[in-house]
């Protein structure tokens, strides 16, 4: 169990709840591709850290700030010294030549994450120093993607490769560690100065009239959803859901996109439209949230 488990981003949510009811230009498309691999390739290290038996503390998804400057750690693991990862998960062939990183398909050039590494293991020593902590920090960059190659790979470089993942893995977990109560405390330090709003969201405008109205499903988030009893049926890729959970669904939904909105039986009968009954959305929302107001002023929390 993590220290800090990792979540989907809200920009992540909003980008893929906006491509499903509006169309993105091009370019947001692209960003909200990005985005998804990126999250992908970090839940599959963190797949493998959830496995180490050590002593350790992990700390997913961190974003700090320090001197007015915020970075971002993909994993961090306290153990003798403080462990940074920064997760890639490019895929393809990429090339390395005078400090650069490229890609060979298209020959443009690539954010590289040696000086990411370097850039937020300098940030992340200037906060511990700030708060009264000095523990050594060695920094990784993980290319987690098996179909990844790096041609003209430097030497003597903090990176571990697909090939290399698992052996590190294994020699990370059975190095001696022994945590006390320091260790505890800047684990739950960074934790209480974890910012939740990123300011680096990147989420065109969108109106509520002009998004595309409708349950739908979980899976392959087609419209095509039909009512049968308590369940919630995709014409098109046959999954099946409780109508509550549908609901409650979209109803989070509602309250990402809209985060000042009221939720109220209308406005979650009109969004969800393939679940008809007022009174069934009703129960639904008494069930699950707190009613506040009454008669048309009535709203829920």
């Amino acid at each position: 169990m993590p220290f800090k488990s990792r979540i989907k981003s809200d920009e992540l949510k909003i980008l893929s709840y906006l491509n499903t009811r509006m169309n993105l230009l091009e370019d947001d498309k692209q960003y909200l591709s990005n985005l998804k691999k990126g999250f992908e390739g970090e839940v599959m290290f963190d797949l493998l850290t959830e496995k180490l038996q050590c002593n350790c503390l992990v700390l997913n998804d961190l974003l700090l700030k320090v001197n007015n400057t915020t970075f971002q750690i993909d994993t961090l693991i306290i153990k003798d010294a403080l462990h940074f990862f920064e997760v890639k998960n490019f895929q393809g062939d990429y090339y390395y030549e005078d400090n650069e990183l490229y890609s060979n398909k298209s020959g443009n050039e690539v954010l590289n994450p040696l000086g990411q590494i370097q850039r937020g293991e300098s940030l992340l020593r200037k906060l511990l120093h700030k708060h009264g902590f000095n523990f050594p920090i060695t920094a990784t960059v993980v290319f987690i993607n098996p179909e990844f190659t790096l041609y003209q790979a430097p030497k003597n470089k903090p990176i571990i490769y697909p090939t290399q993942i698992n052996g590190f893995m294994e020699n990370f977990d059975r190095a001696p560690s022994k945590l006390n109560s320091r260790h505890r405390k800047l684990a739950e330090l960074l934790v209480s100065l974890h910012i939740t709003k990123s300011p680096f969201t990147q989420v065109p405008a969108y109106d509520y009239h002009l998004l595309k109205k409708g349950n739908t499903c979980s899976v392959c988030h087609s419209f095509s959803m039909i009512v049968e009893g308590r369940i919630c049926r995709c014409l098109k890729c046959g999954h099946e859901e409780l109508v509550e959970a549908a609901v409650l669904r979209s109803v989070e939904e509602l309250r990402i996109l809209f985060p000042g909105i009221k939720i109220t039986t209308n406005i979650v009968r009109e969004w969800c439209r393939v679940v008809e009954s007022k009174k069934r959305i009703g129960r639904i929302l008494d069930n699950n949230y707190k009613i506040v107001g009454v008669h048309q002023w009535a709203f829920y929390e």
